[in-house]
Order: C-alpha cells, then structure tokens, then sequence
C-alpha cells in the first residue's frame, strides 16, 4: 500500500506538462498534424556549435521573431542532452514551432570516409531520443545529415540504414510514440536518385526512413522552375514513397534573397510531391545566410534584428503560399516503396545488401535494462555549482548502467542496497565516491565510481551554425557551409554536475517513503522546478 502511494506521490511529482500542440505524424508521403496535411516552413536553427536549446531567455526572443513571419519549424544539428531544454522546446511550442532534431553528435556521427555503426554510438543516439521524445514539438529525428557527401561515398549508406532500423527497434521497445526519423542529404547529381530511393526502399518498414531531406542550393537569384533543376528534383521524386522536403535551401548568390523557390515548393508544380522547405538559417555569420543580427555583433545573444530585405520578402513569401493540402481521414496512400538500386559507376550499393545492424539482443536490453533517467534542472548561473558528494545526477552509462562483457545487466541481477531503481527512474548509489569513470571499452572494472570534472570530450571545430553540420558539407558550389573533420572516437557519455535529490528507497517503508517521496518533490522544486 505504501509502495504504491510512494510511487503515487512520485508521479505526480514528476507529471509532465502535456504541451498545446498536436504532435507530427506521417502517412504514406505526407505529414499531418491534427488531422490536417503539414508543410514545414522552417529555418535552420544552430546558434551555438553544442546546444542552441538551453537559453531559455533567448529561445523566446527568436520564436517571437520567428513566428511573426509564419516560420512553424526549425532545424537543430545538435544538441547536449545532459543540458536543460524544457524552457526552451516550451518557448518554440508556444509560437506554434516544432524542432527537427539529429540524433547525432560532432563525435558520434556515421563518417563517410570510414563507416561504422557500433555499441557506443548507439547509446549516444538514444541518450538524445530519451530526452527529446517526450515534447510534443518534437517533429522528427534526423539519422544523419550529409552522410554521403562526395559521389564515391555510397558505401556508408547501409550503416546510415542500420542506424534507423536499430533506433526505430529502440523506439519501438521502450514505447514511445512513433516519431518519424529521417535522412538529410547533401544535393549529389550522380547520386541522384538512388539514395533517396535506397534508403525508402525494402519491404522492411522497420529499415525504411520514414521522411527524406534534401539540402539544395541550386535556385539562385533569378533562377526559374525550370533553370534552376527543380523539375528535375520533381521528376525524380513524384512517385516517391514517403514526405520529402528540403531540409536547407536559400541560395544567397546574386544578391539579396527573394525566395522565388518557395513559390515553386509550394505552389502547385511541386506541392502535392514536397511537404515544404527550410530555409538555411536563422543566425548570420561570416557566410551571410542569416536572416538576423544581434546586439553588438554577438551570435545568439539578445534580441534579433531583422536583416533586410532577406527577412521581409521570405515573410512576404510564406504569408502569401498557404497550401491546404489533404485531410488524414480522406487521405489513402498510393505509392510503393522503390526498388532498391542496383550498383552502377557512382552508385556501390548492390540492391538491398544486409544491414550492419547490432545484436537485436543488444538493442533489447539497452531498452529493457535500467537506464539513468536524464533530468537536468536550468541553470541557475553561467556556470553549474559542484555536486555535492553522495548525489548523483548527470549519469555515466560505463558507471551506473553497467556492462560485463558487452552485457546489459537486467533490472532483475541488480538487488538492494547496491543499486536499486525508484519507479520514477531516479538511480539509488549509496556507497559513490569519486574517481576515475571508465571508459566505454573497460567492462569488466568491478569498480563503479564517478569522476565529477569529466570532460564530454567533443571535438567542436571552430565556428557555429556554419560548421553545424555533422560531416563535410556538400560538394554542391553554392552549399555555404564550411568543411569541417569530425572523430567518431569514444567518449565519456555524462558527467556527474547538476543536482537532482535521491535517496534510498530500498531502505525506506510504509511512511518514510511516502515523506521521502515528499522530500524529492521539494527539493527538486528548490533547484529549479520540474524534473521533467
């Protein structure tokens, strides 16, 4: 009885707050939401390299700004998922704004020039779906971006492949809402369109990715329909079989932007095929993309200042393009997964090749076993305060989810008072003391410690949204983003640092853990507010 009003109290302590906004869904080659088709309107959104979702402050000031010119979308490339992001994914739900957001890390990323797909990246995919799939704004995952970003580069395509399928199990495992995950690709002419189709293709739909982006520059200046090889693009994707938009587009050669491409994305030569564009980007930096300054030649940091007349006649174009597209409930799909293609000159992929997927009994048990529950509370300063000893929070897999032998341990080996798990999630570690974490290849260290300066070692090149991406950019002449090298190597996956109340239920009965489960509540009310 105890137990049970314990666990009561807990969740209702942590009750997440159910967002105004209906969540995205996909049906045959369209989005819908609520009911109703949906066509992004989006920007790119990266104003720092690591996170630009954890200035709260700063998430509304551009949502406002944002919203006033009809944009229902950003892009993000990356994020920390051990940071504070609810005041942030609030902020953009409030405007009517969902987040498009990788998986993936400038470490973590599936590398063209030497393809992998392991353990280690696995988890730190989940770690930002763990966070993430509980907003309502969270419109969908991105696998990768500019994977395959040279012709002779299609041999990563099958990892890209094994990647999806392995989260989608993930996803299906734990029981989160179905959240689509997508592709963005880097605009290769004679890769065109078999990675598109590839990465649709099979009768497996637990390998097919569900939306595909395209990031295309090719409408410059004065460009038309037809100059600028967008009825090619049509062409290629009219009987494709799952939404495919662009996921960056805004060509800046030939001076000002006018945005005449949306016209075409949304009007009626390419909206029955395209589910809308988003335009590359939010922030302005040395390659002159953005649509916004700020203060004092800061990047993210104060209220934006519209840069004209880039900002005005991108708004002039959304506000005039309002396609109503198909209703969910009259909506029957007609289109059939492609063919896979089979290996030519520039395309190395032969058919439907198998997957370099992982263990299923290794995804299985990443979902079945007890996984740290990722809470981080707003930081109260610029910089977080030490945890205090005997308080756990940021969590490290190698520490706290431990592995023999490449072995989840199950919820069942592990027994009182060493570890033990609260119904909420929150980790029970009476006897930690500091030292050295190990690394994610040492599993069999009988000793369990956590090192409080441990660095997440990311390998951040310089720049911000310009380097954003997490591989070299497009061979595409007009792509504004910089070259940038990034290493899949290992890393510590979280750090001990923000502080989150525990304690030790397995010791705790009857009215002690009823008060205990009370004391959670305030403390976490004292550090900052909601958990979740």
């Amino acid at each position: 009885m105890f137990s049970s009003l314990f666990g009561a109290v807990l969740a209702a302590c942590f009750a997440k707050t159910a967002l105004a906004i209906p969540t995205i869904s996909v049906k045959g080659t369209k989005f819908f939401a609520d009911g109703q088709q949906f066509f992004l309107k989006g920007v790119a959104y990266q104003g720092t390299p690591s996170d630009p979702l954890v200035n709260t402050e700063q998430c509304q000031l551009d949502a406002k700004s944002m919203q006033s010119i009809g944009t229902n979308s950003i892009r993000v490339y990356h994020v920390d998922p051990y940071s504070y992001h609810k005041g942030c994914m609030a902020a953009f739900s409030d405007a009517g704004i969902y987040v498009w957001l990788d998986l993936d890390t400038f470490n973590t990323s599936v590398q063209q020039a030497s393809p992998t797909w392991t353990e280690e990246q696995f988890l730190a995919f989940t770690d930002v779906m763990d966070v993430f799939q509980q907003y309502d704004n969270l419109a969908g995952f991105w696998i990768g971006n500019e994977v395959i970003n040279t012709a002779d580069g299609s041999l990563a395509a099958p990892y890209v492949k094994a990647a999806t399928t392995d989260l989608k199990a993930y996803m299906a495992a734990k029981k989160y809402r179905q959240i689509p995950i997508g592709y963005s690709a880097a605009d290769i002419a004679q890769l065109r369109p078999m990675l598109q189709n590839y990465l649709a293709c099979g009768d497996q739909p637990n390998q097919i990715i569900d939306f595909f982006g395209l990031n295309s520059y090719e409408w410059c200046g004065d460009a038309t329909y037809q100059s600028s090889g967008y009825s090619n693009l049509q062409a290629m994707a009219e009987n494709y079989s799952i939404p495919i938009f662009f996921s960056e587009t805004g060509c800046n050669v030939g001076g000002p932007r006018t945005f005449d491409d949306q016209a075409a994305i949304f009007g009626p030569d390419m909206v029955g095929t395209w589910s809308g564009s988003i335009i590359y980007e939010w922030v302005q930096e040395t390659n002159d993309y953005g649509l916004v300054n700020y203060p004092n030649g800061q990047i993210y940091s104060g209220a934006p200042t519209p840069i004209q007349p880039d900002y005005d006649n991108l708004s002039g174009q959304w506000k005039t393009l309002t396609p109503s597209g198909v209703a969910l409930a009259t909506y029957t799909p007609s289109n059939s997964p492609p063919a896979c293609p089979s290996a030519t000159l520039g395309w190395q992929v032969n058919g439907n090749v198998p997957l370099p997927t992982l263990d299923p009994s290794f995804v299985a048990a990443a979902a079945s076993s007890i996984k740290p529950t990722i809470n981080p509370q707003p930081p109260p300063s610029s910089a977080y305060p030490a945890a205090p000893t005997g308080i756990v929070t940021r969590y490290s897999y190698q520490t706290l989810w431990p592995r023999t032998g490449g072995t989840f341990l199950p919820a069942s080996s592990l027994s009182s008072p060493s570890y033990t798990a609260m119904s909420m999630g929150l980790l029970i570690y009476p006897s930690l003391t500091p030292g050295n974490s190990r690394k994610p290849e040492d599993t069999t260290s009988s000793t369990l410690s956590l090192n409080p300066s441990a660095d997440l070692g990311s390998n951040t090149p310089s720049g911000t949204g310009a380097s954003q991406a997490s591989n070299p950019s497009s061979t595409s002449s007009s792509s504004p983003k910089a070259s940038t090298s990034h290493s899949a190597g290992n890393r510590l996956l979280a750090q001990p640092n923000l502080l989150t109340a525990w304690t030790e239920y397995s010791t705790l009965g009857g009215h002690g853990g009823i008060a205990a489960a009370v004391i959670v509540c305030l403390l976490g009310s004292l550090v900052g507010g909601a958990f979740l």
